[in-house]
């Protein structure tokens, strides 16, 4: 069975590599890879392979998300990768997140993970957030 992955273009695939580099500077000098790798779990972690719903969207910024019992600290990754992220506005929050795990599993010795880019960010989930902690709370 083939996978099919999204296509991005050529400015998104150099950003991908640029930010690379600099979230190894980041991982290596705050020695955070543990943590990077955390919020990648975290983001991806709502995937259901049943239904084929959920995954790394890029919600794991929002609050809504962060105060999730679960995802407490997490927002010391959101704030440690986010001077990153402004650098590269082209790429999505959901590939970010993906990608510092993906360097967290680098630095640190483990194995390769292929990293393949062209997630999109929800504005319907985040929507979706807001709306069940206004009913929980």
């Amino acid at each position: 069975m083939t996978k099919n992955y999204p296509t991005v273009s050529e400015d998104y695939s150099k950003a991908v590599e640029k930010a690379k580099k600099k979230l190894r500077s980041l991982i290596s000098e705050k020695s955070c890879a543990p943590l990077m790798l955390r919020i990648a779990w975290h983001s991806a972690g709502t995937f259901d392979v049943k239904t084929k719903t959920g995954g790394p969207f890029g919600t794991m910024r929002y609050s809504a998300e962060l105060a999730h019992g679960a995802n407490s600290g997490l927002d010391i990754a959101v704030r440690l990768l986010e001077p990153i992220k402004e650098q590269f506005p082209i790429l999505s929050y959901a590939d970010f997140y993906q990608l510092a795990g993906v360097v967290a599993v680098e630095i640190t010795g483990g194995p390769e993970v292929p990293f393949h880019p062209g997630r999109e960010v929800s504005n319907f989930l985040f929507l979706f957030l807001c709306l069940f902690c206004l009913f929980i709370v």
